[in-house]
């Protein structure tokens, strides 16, 4: 497992950005797919968005299709989510996940992750 650490989070209005990032430690992130969940309070863990271990494949969950992009920087281990006209719903805990196996594209099952981050706060103000 590596270990994986968010930052980014923070309070901004509707409409707003904010771009997250993950840095692994430990071990190399290049060989892994990665993707970032949500999860509100009182609802379950949601799929945001992943990419593939090569950065060539990249996929996202309905509610945040062209308002995010998921991209890498394998060379500094690091994954970020550029987060575009935000909505109050957006607002969750966001966690980094690395894919259980290496040299994959991922999916948006979360057991099919099995290194994750602490996780950063994102609140959307209306």
């Amino acid at each position: 497992q590596v270990q994986l650490v968010e930052s980014g989070g923070g309070l901004v209005q509707a409409g707003g950005s904010l771009r997250l990032s993950c840095a692994g430690s430990g071990r190399t992130i290049s060989i892994y797919a990665m993707g970032w969940f949500r999860q509100a309070p009182g609802k379950e863990r949601e799929f945001v968005a992943g990419i593939s271990w090569s950065g060539s494949t990249t996929y996202y969950g309905d509610s945040v299709k062209g308002r995010f992009t998921i991209s890498r920087d394998n060379a500094k281990n690091t994954v970020a989510l550029q987060m575009n006209s935000l909505k109050p719903e957006d607002t969750a805990v966001y966690y980094c996940a690395a894919f259980s196996r290496t040299y994959s594209r991922g999916s948006q099952r979360d057991s099919d992750f099995n290194s994750w981050g602490q996780g950063t706060q994102v609140t959307v103000s209306s």
